[in-house]
């Protein structure tokens, strides 16, 4: 027995939700105020429709944040350097980082809503489970190197969205200079020569 196909107007409801929900996280001051309600209204349907196809806020959360990273995901997965698999494990460390890093920069309130959802912690998120297995993956293949998973870890908190947030809105750095020093950051523990300065708009 085939599985049932979702109605369209759940198809739409769910997508009109989803970009209700991209606006009201990409205009807000503080996260947590974005409500269920408030994604529903946005969008001209039910609460009851929200969480039909969510389930809750970290459903939504999750999705919005997934559509939002599939184009770096794919690039990840099945793209050229600097990111993709054919990368060298050298170059490839500091360019995931530099992944979630512009990321976390281009969707800093998104973020801090969805790290905020693991029980407290960003470590217990999925995303984050991820982003560590691929950064220890690419660090177990770089010569040299020892306790990759809590070199992993270590190498991520750079990028905690409170920290994005912290230093991007409170100390006014520039993306330029988050880049910058997380590529020297990143090139001191790899043991490699400093990089050269990093373009703000990449």
């Amino acid at each position: 027995m085939s599985e049932r196909r979702p109605r369209k107007d759940a198809v739409r409801n769910r997508a009109a939700a989803l970009a209700a929900a991209d606006r009201l996280f990409a205009r807000c001051h503080r996260p947590e105020e974005v409500t269920m309600a408030d994604v529903a209204a946005a969008a001209g349907v039910g609460k009851g429709t929200v969480f039909r196809a969510f389930g809750d806020r970290g459903g939504l959360l999750r999705a919005l944040y997934e559509a939002r990273l599939e184009p770096v995901r794919k690039a990840i997965e099945e793209g050229p350097p600097p990111l993709g698999p054919a990368t060298p494990p050298a170059q490839r460390v500091p360019a995931l980082l530099d992944a979630v890093l512009c990321f976390k920069l281009d969707n800093r309130r998104l973020a801090l809503a969805l790290e905020d959802t693991g029980s407290g912690s960003p470590y217990r998120t999925d995303q984050y489970e991820r982003w560590h297995a691929l950064l220890r993956d690419a660090l177990e293949r770089v010569p040299g190197l020892t306790d990759h998973d809590f070199a992993a870890h270590a190498l991520l908190a750079a990028t905690r969205a409170d920290l994005v947030e912290h230093l991007a809105g409170e100390k006014g750095m520039t993306r330029g200079e988050m880049r910058e020093r997380l590529a020297e950051f990143t090139a001191r523990y790899l043991g490699g020569p400093a990089p050269g300065p990093v373009t703000a708009d990449g």
